[in-house]
């Protein structure tokens, strides 16, 4: 199983001679109270040259309690907003009284903390029109007047560990993106790097971190975080994106609240805790105090939610109810507060989609706050867990095809029926071009919406055919379901007969295809690859190419279909061998309810010496399984 991608992580931090304490996930009720009983720091204001500005400019500097001017000290650079300056900090986070807690509870490292004014221009007060271009460019131009003239002086004057390993930069909102902006594009003077909130100030993750290797060599630590009700959330969220896409170890934390110095001296009193220590990145996973709405929710639906471990958390408002269980094939019971809420955390789920309801009061029933699909027979809700190497089947910048729904009537079942058709990009436009077709079949209890939904057929396609590893294709994704079960031989009848006698007849006279077995491919998941393998097998002069995902005989009850398809195909080898350019099948790996009956099948095929090409990809019976077999497949086909 593949961890999950989308990861909220927080450290677990020990320090050298201290015993490893549990890293809380949210401050406690009084971390930012004065306690006169302690010991505390000192603030100054400092003046000092800048070279870049012309002029002298103001910073707030935090001495920590117990100041000793013979020892040196590490040094953290926080940030204010847009309309703040340097006093911003002290007037809506009281740095000084979190961190003297802090110290107190013997939870941070002594450091010295610069608070400067972000804004790198003569006129440096947050008055008139703080969005104005000169004020914005200002906030630019600071990275030159904190490289080259702040750190200096703090250096000159402070006893300071005057390297990287001792540096960290940290901010709010504007200062947020600056953070990410001066400390990623600086790491030969900064390993510590903590954001909250970060504006639209910040650069793309693709120029914050170019060399991602470099960048997970150089950090101690990358910190961000946001309020999950907080509009700039997105700016976070990409960034953090790219950084899990690109295997860079950081922490992205998500709270309750907006854009607030609540949110932000709950970052600042997280943050601070971690710096200047040895951190144990095995342990990043393990707490978070929110997680990511999954993408299958309806929109602006708030759970259930992916969090940092790859599990998931529902909550569910039912006042009425007295018992609600999440199945997710294993049922997991919820528990009710005071407000009628009910919530539950489930163990960590495998990559990928998941089909699960909620049982209230022993009745199964769709989940209001997520996307509902067809699947087990019936509809049923549906989670996405995002994972390193999904991006396969992401939304990207490419040109898109179409998913069409087609009715078409059926002489043979004498009925209407509907399938979902894909058309590549370019399709409407090039009138003249005609296409290869790839008919695809799903598994027992779903329909033609699998592969269009679940199976995420189309961003597939659009992303292998903008990458030139395939060719444009129209995919049909039929209703595979028939009056008599699939695993009756009358059932798969029936079946071969809809395909070749009403189908595909209907795809090639109102579509433009290339009509040639050459041209054709057909392939199915569990049971739509028992009727690949009946269909398919039967017919190869009408397919070239043929996919069996997660499929064979079914011993039990399959034994007199396969022995006479098995003699069939002994007898005909050498012409279905010739007629198929590719036989490919495949396993979601030994944890696969068909690995067995398909590895009895092939022990038949390499008797009677049938020519195939096996692949397994681990997952088991599932949809992410089966998504990653369409990616490859598809780019073998009509080559």
């Amino acid at each position: 199983m593949k961890k999950s991608a989308y990861l909220l992580i927080i450290f677990i931090w020990s320090a050298v001679g201290v015993h490893a304490q549990h890293l809380e996930k949210e401050a406690p009720e009084g971390f930012d109270q004065k306690q006169s009983e302690i010991a505390q720091g000192k603030l100054d204001t400092v003046e000092y040259a800048s070279t870049t500005v012309g002029t002298d400019r103001k910073a707030v500097i935090y001495t920590p309690p117990n100041f000793d001017k013979e020892k040196k000290y590490p040094v953290l650079y926080l940030l204010h907003g847009i309309g703040g300056d340097e006093t911003e900090w002290l007037r809506g986070g009281q740095p000084q009284v979190i961190m003297d807690n802090l110290y107190a509870a013997g939870k941070a490292e002594p450091m010295i903390i610069v608070m400067p004014n972000g804004r790198a221009m003569k006129d440096d007060r947050p008055t008139g029109n703080i969005m104005s271009k000169d004020k914005v460019e200002a906030f630019a131009t600071f990275e030159k007047d904190l490289l080259h003239d702040l750190i200096p002086f703090v250096e000159s004057h402070y006893p300071v560990l005057a390297n990287r390993e001792h540096r960290a930069i940290s901010g709010l909102s504007m200062g947020g993106g600056q953070t990410l902006n001066f400390g990623l594009g600086n790491l030969d003077e900064f390993a510590w790097v903590g954001s909250y909130s970060a504006a639209p100030n910040t650069k793309s993750p693709e120029i914050l971190v170019p060399d991602p290797a470099y960048a997970k060599e150089q950090l101690k630590l990358l910190w961000i975080s946001c309020g999950d009700q907080d509009g700039l959330l997105g700016f976070s969220q990409r960034t953090h994106d790219y950084l899990v896409k690109n295997d860079v170890p950081h922490i992205f934390y998500i709270e309750e609240g907006g854009h607030d110095f609540k949110v932000w001296k709950n970052g600042l009193y997280m943050f601070s805790q971690l710096l200047f220590k040895p951190v144990d990145p095995s342990k990043f996973d393990q707490y978070s105090p929110l997680g990511i709405p999954a993408t299958t929710n309806v929109r602006g639906g708030k759970y259930p939610q992916i969090m940092p471990d790859g599990s998931a958390k529902f909550k569910f408002r039912a006042p009425s109810a007295d018992n609600i269980q999440v199945d997710l094939g294993k049922k997991y019971p919820m528990t009710k507060n005071d407000q009628g809420e009910w919530e539950v955390t489930t163990d960590p789920l495998g990559e990928g989609f998941h089909y699960y309801s909620l049982l209230i009061d022993g009745v199964a029933v769709v989940d209001p706050a997520s996307e509902a699909f067809y699947g087990m027979g019936r509809m049923a809700s549906g989670i996405e867990v995002p994972f390193s190497g999904d991006d396969f089947y992401a939304v990207k910048d490419v040109p898109h095809g179409e998913i069409r729904q087609v009715r078409y009537y059926s002489k043979g079942l004498r009925t209407w029926r509907r399938f979902f058709l894909y058309t590549p990009p370019g399709y409407d436009m090039d009138v003249n071009r005609d296409y290869p077709v790839l008919y695809i079949l799903h598994g027992g209890g779903e329909d033609e919406r699998g592969w269009a939904q679940q199976g995420k057929t189309d961003l597939i396609l659009d992303n292998l055919i903008a990458e030139g590893k395939a060719r444009p294709m129209l995919v049909v994704m039929p209703d595979g379901n028939m009056p008599i079960a699939a695993f009756e031989e009358r059932g798969l009848q029936l079946f071969e007969n809809e395909l070749k006698n009403e189908l595909i007849p209907h795809v090639e006279k109102h579509y433009r295809t290339l009509k040639d077995a050459e041209n054709r491919a057909l392939a199915g998941l569990s049971m739509g690859g028992i009727q690949t393998l009946y269909a398919g097998i039967n017919n190869t002069d009408l397919f070239s190419h043929l996919g069996v995902f997660s499929s064979g005989w079914i011993s039990q009850r399959q034994n007199s279909i396969a022995e006479g398809q098995y003699a069939m195909m002994e007898k005909n080898a050498a012409m279905i061998n010739a007629d198929l350019d590719l036989f490919w099948i495949s396993m979601g790996g030994e944890e696969d309810i068909a690995h067995d009956n398909c590895e009895k099948m092939l022990g038949e095929f390499d008797k009677i010496g049938i020519e195939y090409d096996y692949s397994e990809y681990p997952g088991g019976h599932t949809w992410p399984v089966w998504r990653h077999d369409l990616h490859s497949f598809a780019q073998l086909l009509f080559q």
